[in-house]
């Protein structure tokens, strides 16, 4: 079942376009592309780090916003502009960072196929791709930005007792 799947899990890897975000891009009249991020998934990711659990963010999207918001909720490691994510998940185990069988992935389009296929759990939000939602352990019943994020992070905390805390 995958709650005692989900309850191991001591790192955590999102994806921002889709998870994070609902995937739409405002463009201003100086070109800045701009995204909007869903309050109680942002509250959920500041419990979770709080509480112990290691997220990192690795995304193709460049956006110093993006950056800036993710640091204030504890998340020090954002991989922005990322080509080859593969490449960076394979850095971090290589440096110890990661260890695959402690490690989830939330993620919704074609770049993040690879890299959920090499972790222990692997989690989309309700409007993934299907080629996601087929190979996903869990499949929150929220749409990416719009609280998926909270969903897999507040049943984290619950598992593993540090909800209430």
């Amino acid at each position: 079942m995958y709650l005692t799947e989900l309850k191991k899990i001591q790192t955590f890897i999102f994806d921002v376009d889709g998870v994070f975000t609902d995937g739409s891009v405002f463009v201003n009249d100086n070109g800045d592309l701009l995204r909007t991020m869903n309050i109680r998934d942002g509250y959920a990711t500041k419990k979770a780090v709080r509480s112990g659990l290691q997220i990192i963010v690795i995304t193709g999207g460049n956006s110093r916003g993006v950056v800036t918001r993710l640091n204030r909720l504890g998340v020090e490691k954002v991989f922005t502009g990322v080509q080859d994510k593969i490449a960076v998940l394979d850095e971090l185990i290589d440096s110890g960072v990661v260890d695959l069988s402690t490690t989830a992935y939330m993620g919704d389009d074609m770049p993040d196929l690879k890299i959920m296929s090499k972790v222990a759990f692997k989690c989309c939000p309700s409007d993934a791709i299907p080629e996601i939602i087929e190979i996903a352990d869990y499949v929150s019943s929220n749409h990416g930005g719009r609280g998926c994020v909270r969903d897999v992070l507040e049943k984290w905390l619950k598992l593993n007792e540090k909800w209430g805390a």
